[in-house]
């Protein structure tokens, strides 16, 4: 072996490798081990309700730990290795921020949306926490912790975070003037969460789009449409709107107008709108509750049946089948009583009084000549 090489493979510098390259190996063997063995036995163990906050953690904490392990034996590989010396000081750091960042990913995960820890906060507080409410403030939770995680890195290089906070107070004129529109769609989302006027998965309508609600940002709220098309709506003129939330019906409305020809007799036409109004009332799916079937006004070429009332279903699909099958039963109902529609059209009636007309005398002569 050259004398270049001899100096830096000496036998107590090849043992400090081989102990460095030994605790790597342990210690990715011991992560081999925590993830089929350990990590598995202490989920079948926290897998139980009164344990359910416990497996919680577990599970968020999961990957990494899985990670730590890495990290932990390769910064002691390092430390026992003879080429990093001087370098520790550094490395010591890039571990420390390392743990730091695991740490923040691991919380990140506890604070999901779908996390038990909002449903056990939502149960032991009665928050009523609805599906926007629990994406909020779990991206809220998570943006302070990522900020804390990079507070904390940033010290650990020695970076001033007092002066950069100082900074911001220097020109935190220049950043609201900046940041306006951001800060208003923030507050218009925060005013959207607290009032409720709707939430994930509702059928809303304002001046700017119907559709169903998707997601609720610090900025916008997402709809998709009934074309399938993705609307994004600044919170700030979201919160500006009148919001109809058809959703939130509690019966769904029909109402329309049937025309009946004048030939009807009036004694036809007034049992017609009673039974009209007795299959509505004893119909299983129509609410009970303002059900209308008047004759209400004489048209142009027809007498005008008003109808008014309301499904219990408020699904679109499910009230138009409950419309159908009335509108069958109206078929059925009129034609049972020999009442006939009246079509589009026109009559007009000619009345001729003077019979000092020649033309007509002529007509009239000409028609008995003929008889």
């Amino acid at each position: 072996m050259p004398e270049n090489l001899q100096q830096y493979f000496t036998l107590d510098k090849t043992i400090q490798i081989g102990i460095s390259v030994g605790i790597l190996l342990i210690f990715l063997i011991l992560r081999k081990i925590f993830t089929k063995y350990l990590f598995n036995l202490i989920f079948n163990l926290t897998n139980k309700p009164k344990t359910e906050i416990f497996k919680q953690v577990i599970v968020a904490f999961d990957k990494p730990a899985r990670w730590f392990f890495v990290a932990l034996g390769l910064f002691l590989a390092i430390r026992y290795s003879p080429f990093f010396d001087g370098q520790m000081p550094l490395i010591s750091k890039v571990y420390r921020s390392f743990i730091v960042a695991l740490l923040s990913w691991g919380l990140c995960n506890l604070t999901a949306a779908s996390s038990f820890l909002f449903h056990k906060v939502n149960q032991r507080f009665d928050l009523e926490m609805d599906d926007i409410l629990a994406p909020f403030l779990s991206k809220l939770l998570r943006f302070v912790i990522i900020a804390l995680s990079v507070s904390v890195i940033a010290q650990e290089f020695n970076y001033d975070v007092n002066g950069f906070v100082a900074g911001l107070g220097l020109g935190g004129l220049a950043f609201a003037l900046a940041a306006k529109d951001t800060i208003s769609n923030f507050f218009g989302g925060i005013i959207i969460i607290t009032e409720k006027p709707f939430t994930i998965g509702d059928w809303v309508q304002t001046p700017s789009v119907t559709g169903t609600v998707e997601d609720i940002t610090f900025r916008s709220t997402r709809f998709r449409t009934a074309q399938e098309a993705v609307v994004t709506v600044p919170n700030s003129t979201l919160s500006m709107e009148a919001i109809t939330n058809w959703t939130k019906m509690n019966k769904r409305q029909i109402t329309f107008s049937l025309h009946v020809s004048y030939a009807t007799p009036v004694e036809k036409m007034d049992r017609c709108i009673k039974t009209l109004r007795k299959m509505l009332i004893e119909h299983e799916d129509v609410h009970d509750d303002t059900i209308m079937v008047n004759f209400d006004m004489f048209a142009d070429s027809y007498y005008n049946l008003f109808f008014n009332f309301y499904t219990k279903t408020t699904a679109w699909a499910e009230n138009l089948d409950v419309r159908e099958d009335i509108n069958y039963r109206i078929i059925d109902i009129l034609a049972a009583e020999g009442v006939e529609f009246a079509y589009p059209g026109q009559t007009v009636l000619v009345k001729q009084k003077n019979h000092n007309d020649p033309f007509q005398t002529n007509r009239i002569n000409g028609e008995k000549e003929r008889a």
